[in-house]
């Protein structure tokens, strides 16, 4: 670029200057040629290509419109067929969770009260409550029915939940005995003449069925007698222990909202048609408006007269027509008709599209477009002598215009981006900030130029502080968890060895959380001279949340257990005084045992935890099976079993929480509990710190650097002589 005096020769100005002329003469020209040249051959350009396109926007058309009915079609039905499939799945599944939450109330009575149950009462009405009706010649006051009525009327409020969350009419429980617990917002509907009437569940179908086929069933659905509404009932048996049916549960589906979608598919052209698993049409009378023949509505759709509708009902029903799009003949016409599979139930949903109604645009655009056609070629033929004139003004006027506007353009676009550069030519350390001035508003790009430089100027300063603020507040954090995790384990014993005075036993444990602070917890304290009691637990969840949770419920188990209570009790209050308060619905699993030291004898209870582990004299490490307990903090009046093991001096327990076993590799692979025991054999006669080092360098050795998400916690007894003997 150079100067001379004003004139600036390679500068902005002047490019603008001569691209605006350059441009402007060539645009000019090549529009004049054109014109004149498309001036000549449109009249038969017009003729040709009128005939071309047409033939074009029949063929194309035809083509597109096809693929997209086809694909619409198909993701419409696919689309609805999901959303009926959603709808009884979560019929089963609810209905799955209702028996398997009798099974476990009838194969365990003793570890849940009984609850009251009543007759219906018509003031009910409105109200969703549970209610009990009995067959005739049942005797109702049976006391093994009683008890088993009383059992069952636990899940009343969970039945009376499920109903309005899902749009179910009831939910019940049928005993074989001919008893029925029943929840809906009706009662006066099971009275007649002012007297409650009888009911036998055994003699339903929907009873008959799930007891035939020993699973979960959905009936074929049919025309509710009190509502009017179309229903499909959902039942599963339940079976004891010894195979004997102790219970029908199941749900009534009613399908309104299904029924209105196929209704409103009519007003669109669309015909849709659902088929049961028996090959009945679904929703009589709004099946007679698809295109079938007569009859054919009230028959077995296998067996159509129409053999394509007949064939997609027969394939489809045996999941082999799913997700496609077939193009035929029914009752009135050709038809596109796109079926799929409701894998729930086996039923069948149809959609029929008529090819007459798919061509309707095609004919309508090929109208269109001879009627444009006709008009282009007129409007064309009396404007062209008119534009010919106005060009040659219209070119005069734009170069003098261009010339002028060209230099003004020029000098106005330089003179704003020559103050820009000063500007920023003389910002300097501590002074950063690129300002907006009025100098740089032209209402351009220049204008957007600047605001980007001041915005991304003050962004920049407010990032510095940003940083800053972050940094600090970091360092904050940091120290508040490193204060946690100290308080944390200053909370859990750390003293070895643990009772220095007492010879009969040593007791270690551990606890390497996943994260500053974990939900783990061990702890070991002598209740008396005599008792030594021992906790190992695993709260739901990680974090502060966790710890704090793991703090309380450590307090409540050691301040119970110092009461003198059995494992069993001391798992029972604790449970008690946590649900009492537990709004984080947060829950933990514990294994609790009390040593007497005197005797070896190890009395303990386990509430949801792993299996412990046990070696006794001149043998193995081996996995002790026990029963397990409801987690505590999971349900209010939880009963607990506890157990006794017998220690001879130098036998060993080892407990441990799931981070153990669940260790992760990089491969995703756990390290599992025959790993853990392989490693606990490796050097049996370790004490029970050794012990612990030796596991935790076996699954450090496993997981090498894959990132752990669970604490990992373990503690070991060594149980070396009873009091008064000596080794």
């Amino acid at each position: 670029m150079k100067r001379f005096k004003h004139l600036v020769i390679g500068g902005i100005q002047n490019k603008v200057f001569n691209l605006i002329l350059a441009a402007v003469i060539l645009m000019t020209a090549a529009g004049m040629g054109i014109s004149v040249f498309y001036n000549q051959v449109l009249s038969q350009v017009v003729t040709e290509s009128g005939e071309k396109q047409e033939k074009a926007i029949t063929e194309i058309t035809s083509s597109v419109m096809e693929q997209v009915v086809v694909q619409s079609l198909s993701r419409t039905n696919r689309t609805d067929a999901q959303i009926a499939d959603t709808l009884f799945r979560t019929f089963r599944e609810r209905v799955t969770f209702l028996g398997e939450c009798a099974g476990k109330l009838l194969v365990h009575p003793e570890a849940y009260v009984a609850k009251p149950y009543a007759a219906p009462d018509p003031a009910d009405d409105g109200t969703w409550k549970a209610k009990v009706i009995y067959a005739e010649g049942v005797q109702e006051d049976d006391p093994a029915l009683v008890e088993k009525l009383g059992l069952l009327s636990n899940l009343s409020e969970m039945m009376v939940t499920m109903c309005p969350a899902l749009g179910a009419a009831n939910a019940y429980i049928a005993l074989p005995e001919g008893a029925h617990l029943s929840v809906s917002d009706t009662s006066s509907s099971w009275f007649e003449d002012g007297n409650l009437r009888s009911y036998d569940p055994r003699t339903r179908i929907w009873y008959q069925q799930a007891v035939e086929a020993g699973k979960l069933i959905f009936t074929e659905g049919e025309w509710d007698a009190n509502t009017g509404e179309y229903c499909v009932e959902c039942a599963m048996p339940v079976y004891g222990p010894d195979g004997t049916l102790q219970a029908v549960v199941g749900m009534d589906c009613y399908l309104k909202e299904m029924q209105d979608m196929l209704q409103e598919t009519t007003l669109t052209g669309e015909y849709q048609l659902m088929v049961n698993q028996n090959g009945h049409a679904v929703f009589l009378p709004l099946a007679e408006a698809f295109p079938m023949e007569p009859g054919d509505a009230q028959g077995d759709l296998r067996e159509a007269k129409t053999e394509l509708l007949a064939q997609i009902v027969r394939e489809t029903l045996q999941g082999g027509a799913a997700d496609g799009v077939r193009q035929g003949q029914l009752a009135d016409g050709g038809y596109y008709i796109a079926s799929n599979r409701i894998p729930t139930t086996g039923w069948v949903l149809l959609t029929a599209f008529s090819q007459e109604t798919a061509d309707i645009p095609t004919q309508m655009l090929q109208e269109s477009n001879l009627r444009i056609q006709a008009e282009g070629v007129e409007a064309y033929q009396r404007e062209s002598g008119k534009v010919r004139l106005q060009a040659i003004f219209v070119f005069l006027a734009v170069m003098a215009v261009t010339i002028g506007g060209a230099i003004v353009l020029g000098r106005r676009i330089v003179r704003p981006l020559n103050t820009i550069t000063e500007r920023i030519s003389s910002m300097k350390e501590g002074n950063l900030e690129f300002r907006m001035e009025d100098t740089y508003r032209t209402g351009d790009e220049v204008e957007e130029l600047a605001q980007s430089f001041a915005t991304l100027s003050h962004k920049t300063m407010e990032y510095v502080e940003t940083v800053r603020r972050v940094t600090t507040e970091k360092e904050r954090i940091g120290a508040e968890l490193s204060l946690a995790t100290q308080i944390q384990a200053s909370m859990l014993p750390h003293i070895v060895p643990a009772f220095p005075d007492r010879k009969e036993f040593d007791i270690f444990g551990s606890m390497d959380p996943a994260k500053e602070v974990g939900g783990d917890f061990y702890d070991y304290f002598l209740i008396d001279d005599d008792h030594l009691g021992m906790v190992i637990a695993d709260v739901s969840g990680k974090g502060v949340p966790a710890a704090l949770f793991m703090m309380a419920s450590k307090i409540i188990l050691q301040s119970i257990a110092m009461g003198g209570a059995s494992p069993a009790e001391i798992l029972e209050r604790t449970n008690k005084a946590i649900c009492s308060n537990n709004e984080a619905e947060m829950f933990v699993t514990v294994w609790l045992g009390i040593l007497e030291i005197s005797t070896g004898r190890l009395k303990a209870a386990n509430a949801g935890h792993e299996y412990p582990v046990v070696k006794h004299p001149d043998g193995r490490y081996e996995l002790y099976k026990d029963k397990h307990g409801f987690v505590i903090g999971g349900m209010d009046g939880v009963k607990y079993r506890e157990y006794e093991i017998l220690l001879q001096p130098g036998s060993k327990v080892f407990v441990y929480t799931d981070g153990v076993p669940e260790a992760t590799n990089a491969e995703k692979e756990l390290f599992g509990t025959d790993r853990m025991l392989e490693a606990l054999n490796a050097a049996p006669a370790d004490t029970p710190q050794e012990v612990l080092k030796l596991v935790r360098s076996a699954v450090d050795r496993f997981v090498l650097d894959a990132e752990q998400f669970d604490d990992l916690t373990m503690l070991c007894l060594d149980y070396k002589q009873r009091e008064g003997e000596s080794r």
